[in-house]
């Protein structure tokens, strides 16, 4: 399949998208390998919302490609914008409409010059002497090769690096052990006011809002974590038969539909095909539990419908590359603003527990922010593979803090940013100046330090 490409991305999930659009707007001539039939991944396929969190404290430090996206969005009425996350547990959320969120990011990147390539997945790499030559696809022509000097893997689980020799870690140093997954469900006719009334009225329900429940009205679209004695007595009742420790839903940019985020899937490796297909088998059994207790247990979810599962099961972490730099605990909870820094981010340490049950936090000071450096994305053994989402280089709690979709979507932008700066130098990944980066990302109205 030979085709003129000057960067390949394999994966369009919303990392891979932006890093697309990032490219293509300068010039380069991209091509998106995508397995669905539409960009965003989780976000459009298996209902992962709202986008969590763009600011630190009362500065939006998440700008550029993706934040234009969700003002595109917001322009169109399919998203509420930034809203006050009414959990307590960050700054800020953002609902958005899944469809009018496939159909923005799409034309987004075809207005940049960008080509797609949907229904297919990577099915083998050719690579020598520290660079990958083509790439081996599969789709309805069979098995075909894809040629470009330059690549990105945004496919979350870092398969393109994997396969290609790069090394990488996965899980805790401990044991390897990853974060659970989870099966998000998606139901409407939910009575928002209702379920507004019964938190106000038990404020012991809700430990994370500390008592004060006046927090749910500052925004329109309701997000919540709780239900804690509710859950606690429908696993006595044999209702919820797996580990959790309280509820956590959140209303989209439709009222009375909601994104249910409650499901723990334990003990199995999205990297190995056949336990993701067990992953899979049972977080559709946890959400036809689920649907079964909010409709039993839950004031305001009597007459919900469920709309969909999935359809795929969502990963949060798996292959972390190990790059020129491996960003650390200590980096994150320091707010360390690195000398080549491409991304800034201000969600927390964010860790679900991979026993099931517990969810552990780091905050950062109110409003302080960290850094992803450069080196993060570019690996030491493959020189024209760039590596965005959230298997950069980060260890196991880092990965925690940077791998919700804003920062995903940030680091993409980094990426095309770099692929850009990359073609038109012509100089391998490890060797584009990082000032080119920046000036590249600040033209396109990234925020950097």
């Amino acid at each position: 399949m030979k085709k003129d490409f000057e960067l390949i991305i394999v994966g369009g999930g919303i990392s891979g998208a932006i890093a697309g659009i990032a490219a293509a707007r300068e010039g380069v001539k991209t091509l998106i390998v995508e397995k669905n039939g539409y960009l965003g991944g989780m976000l459009t396929a298996a209902g992962v919302g709202p986008m969590m969190t763009f600011h630190a404290g009362r500065d939006q430090v998440i700008r550029g490609i993706t934040g234009e996206l969700i003002e595109g969005l917001a322009s169109a009425g399919l998203s509420t914008g930034h809203i006050f996350d009414t959990t307590g547990y960050t700054y800020s959320v953002t609902p958005f409409d899944l469809e009018g969120m496939k159909y923005e990011l799409e034309q987004m990147y075809l207005e940049a010059g960008g080509s797609l390539l949907y229904h297919t997945m990577l099915a083998g790499v050719n690579h020598s002497e520290g660079r990958i030559r083509d790439i081996q696809v599969c789709n309805k022509s069979g098995l075909s090769r894809l040629e470009a000097p330059f690549f990105i893997d945004a496919s979350g689980d870092a398969d393109l690096c994997a396969w290609s020799g790069v090394p990488f870690l996965k899980g805790r140093i401990e044991d390897g052990v990853s974060q659970p997954m989870t099966m998000k469900l998606r139901m409407y006719g939910v009575d928002i006011p209702r379920v507004r009334e019964y938190i106000h009225a038990h404020p012991e329900e809700f430990p994370r809002l500390k008592g004060d429940t006046a927090l749910i009205d500052r925004a329109d679209r309701l997000s919540i974590g709780g239900f804690v004695k509710t859950l606690d007595a429908a696993k006595k009742a044999g209702d919820i038969s797996f580990s959790r420790e309280d509820i956590l839903f959140f209303e989209t940019n439709n009222p009375g539909e909601v994104i249910i985020n409650t499901s723990r899937i334990t003990g199995l490796d999205s990297t190995e095909p056949f336990e993701l297909t067990k992953a899979e088998i049972e977080g559709r059994r946890q959400a036809r539990e689920l649907t079964n207790f909010f409709r039993k247990w839950i004031p305001g979810f009597e007459k919900a419908v469920l709309c969909f599962t999935g359809p795929s099961v969502g990963v949060r972490s798996s292959r972390q590359i190990v790059g020129l730099y491996t960003v650390t605990k200590e980096d994150i909870l320091a707010g360390r603003k690195f000398e080549d820094a491409v991304v800034c981010n201000g969600y927390p340490i964010d860790i679900h527990s991979p026993s099931g049950e517990g969810t552990f936090h780091s905050h950062l000071e109110w409003g302080e922010y960290y850094t992803l450096p450069y080196r993060s994305l570019v690996n030491g053994k493959v020189t024209n593979l760039l590596t965005v989402g959230r298997c950069i280089s980060g260890d196991f709690e880092a990965q925690a803090a940077f791998r919700t979709t804003p920062g995903a979507g940030a680091i993409g932008h980094a990426g095309g940013a770099a692929a850009a700066a990359a073609v038109k130098g012509g100089r391998e990944f490890p060797d584009v100046p990082y000032e080119e980066i920046r000036a590249l990302l600040l033209k396109q109205g990234a925020y950097l330090p």
